[in-house]
């Protein structure tokens, strides 16, 4: 066999099988991955709960934004209960433990806003809240996830054609 032919198919085959045998285990039964009292959630189910924990976050940061923003009391477990009253959505989104993965990006796109820009951590976590809600109404009209994608893409585009129209 030269460098870089594939291997024969007979040899795929027996890869393939020795690599299922290595994820099986010695018991040749399936290897469980959730963990004690954990829930698999599929399909429209998973996009929902996504979505609604996405949402929560965004509607716990909305009502600390503007000059009349309330505050929220925040109490840390791990460091003795100490209590901190703040607005800033920067500080209540890194206080905030969530396993939601939607929720999680919402937290990201906030902190790379700081990271990038210093201001508006707040404003950019509301605003992709919002474009979920509508998404989420959608979804729920039965219109295909993608197409909504797709009507997404589009103001995108014209957006960044502007933007960069008015770039110095």
């Amino acid at each position: 066999r030269h460098v870089g032919q594939p291997p024969p198919p007979r040899a795929n085959k027996r890869c393939r099988e020795a690599c299922i045998s290595a994820m099986m285990g010695p018991s040749l039964g399936p290897v469980n991955l959730f963990g004690e009292g954990s829930q698999e959630a599929k399909g429209e189910q998973a996009r929902m709960s996504s979505i609604v924990g996405a949402l929560a976050i965004a509607d716990l940061v909305k009502t600390s934004l503007g000059p009349k923003g309330m505050d929220k009391i925040l109490q840390s477990h791990s460091r003795g209960g100490s209590v901190s009253v703040t607005n800033d959505g920067a500080t209540i989104l890194k206080s905030v433990l969530i396993d939601n993965p939607a929720a999680k990006v919402l937290i990201d796109i906030s902190k790379v806003q700081d990271d990038e820009v210093g201001d508006g951590t707040t404003s950019v976590c509301v605003l992709a809240g919002e474009l979920l809600r509508q998404a989420a109404e959608l979804i729920e009209k039965k219109m295909h996830p993608q197409v909504v994608i797709g009507g997404y893409r589009l103001p995108r585009g014209a957006a960044l054609k502007a933007l960069r129209a008015a770039a110095i």
